[in-house]
């Protein structure tokens, strides 16, 4: 389990799991789960793209999921629900299109979706630290204009406060994140890690720190436990991951309506 590949593994699994509880806790709190589920689900197909026109697939995914996240949070106030849906199959269009014009890049898709995260190559680590590294200091720096914009969305634009320009600069810092986790974790990973945890953690506690440091904990706990089910089981990591984030909300609700009826 500890094997050189596998350590690998653990590494970008770590490093990508607490990116997405730390982005997870600002999409749950600011009600973008569905931006969460767009941007890395469409993306892929930029690396489809890249692909077909001999340019690496993590230019792809950077382009399409930047596009795509700036368009989202510049369209926030004005029915974004429409426009997210509409980026959305706009991607996923243009990836059938790339993909039936590669042939050669068929193999590759169940990859983008899914992940492939025990067969990370050493290569893949240093790139996906930086780039974590980046998101966490936008997000750091981004943490209290968030918070204040979430909890009181009038009163931050009042004291100046723009609301489309940080919409502009989180959506951007999603796009990043989903962009450099797709080809390490898949798309659907990347968004269970993102939603399910960060949901869990929100129910558990109102103190925004506490959330956070529990959002990131439940990721990285979850992913975890993951790697280590499937390496013992053969099953994909994707199922695990899915089915314990579900599993983690699931448990965090009812202990909450526990302690309310108790109370």
């Amino acid at each position: 389990m500890f094997s050189s590949f596998m350590t690998n593994a653990w590494i970008v699994g770590t490093v990508v799991a607490l990116l997405a509880g730390a982005t997870g806790f600002f999409v749950v709190l600011r009600g973008s789960s569905f931006a969460a589920h767009a941007i890395p689900n469409g993306a892929f197909a930029g690396a489809a793209g890249a692909t077909l026109v001999g340019v690496t697939p993590l230019a792809g995914l950077i382009a399409f999921a930047v596009v795509a996240g700036l368009g989202i949070g510049a369209s926030r106030r004005h029915r974004s629900d429409v426009t997210t849906a509409m980026a959305l199959v706009m991607m996923l269009a243009l990836g059938a299109a790339f993909l039936s014009l590669s042939a050669a890049y068929e193999p590759q898709v169940d990859a983008l979706l899914f992940g492939e995260i025990l067969g990370v190559a050493s290569s893949s680590i240093t790139p996906v630290i930086i780039i974590s590294l980046v998101c966490a200091a936008a997000l750091a720096y981004m943490y209290r204009p968030l918070l204040f914009n979430a909890a009181a969305p009038d009163l931050a634009a009042a004291r100046g406060l723009n609301p489309t320009l940080l919409e502009m600069g989180f959506m951007l810092t999603l796009a990043l994140g989903s962009a450099l986790t797709v080809p390490v974790v898949g798309a659907l990973l990347t968004f269970s890690l993102t939603v399910g945890p960060p949901a869990a953690a929100r129910l558990m506690t109102r103190r925004p720190g506490t959330a956070l440091t529990a959002s990131m904990s439940l990721s990285v706990a979850t992913l975890w436990v993951s790697i280590a089910a499937s390496y013992q089981t053969n099953l994909p990591v994707g199922f695990f991951v899915g089915s314990l984030s579900a599993l983690v909300y699931v448990v965090a609700r009812v202990l909450t309506q526990w302690r309310r009826r108790s109370a």
